[in-house]
């Protein structure tokens, strides 16, 4: 058993001997390199995580802004009353009717469908957006594409082939 002991670390020494220490300095920079490099990647994917969650939110955020503005342009009073009126994401399957009904703004003045392009406008005369007003009375479009809360995030970015979302504009009697 001693005489394991003494052999491994006469080769231990054996190997360190034939070991410079500038070829060590070079193993140990090189792995403090790699280490700091991967380090680097890890904050990378992080920041690239956090930028597309802020891509998300800030789609959805304009989203709801010009919803609220479709229903402000599509009640004939603007909105009424002392309270603020409200925009809810539109169920596909139900009436606007109904939905406001569930709510403290019980009317409903419009059910309104939005959908915007992509990049800016280059002349006057490109279309920039689409939009209907269904009414209140009846789900009108039922395609599940349409309803926000059904949708995947990345709905909001895909860029092509996008989905009218829908709402409902809702106010107080």
């Amino acid at each position: 058993m001693m005489l394991n002991f003494v052999l491994t670390v006469t080769e231990i020494l054996s190997l360190a001997a034939s070991c410079s220490i500038e070829e060590e300095m070079t193993r140990i920079s090189v792995r403090e390199a790699m280490r700091s490099e991967l380090e680097a990647k890890k904050e990378a994917d992080l920041v690239r995580a956090e930028m597309l969650e802020m891509k998300k939110e800030l789609g959805w955020y304009s989203l709801h802004v010009a919803a609220a503005a479709a229903c402000r342009g599509s009640t004939a009073s603007g909105g009424t009353g002392p309270w603020a009126n409200s925009v809810l994401a539109k169920e596909n399957t139900r009436s606007c009717e109904d939905q406001c009904a569930d709510t403290t703004r019980t009317i409903c003045d419009a059910d309104i469908s939005i959908q915007g392009d992509w990049g800016k406008a280059t002349s006057y005369t490109d279309i920039v957006g689409y939009f209907y007003n269904y009414g209140c009375e009846t789900p009108g479009n039922t395609n599940v594409n349409f309803d926000e809360v059904k949708a995947t995030d990345e709905g909001v970015l895909s860029g092509t082939g996008i989905a009218y979302y829908r709402f409902c504009c809702c106010r107080k009697p």
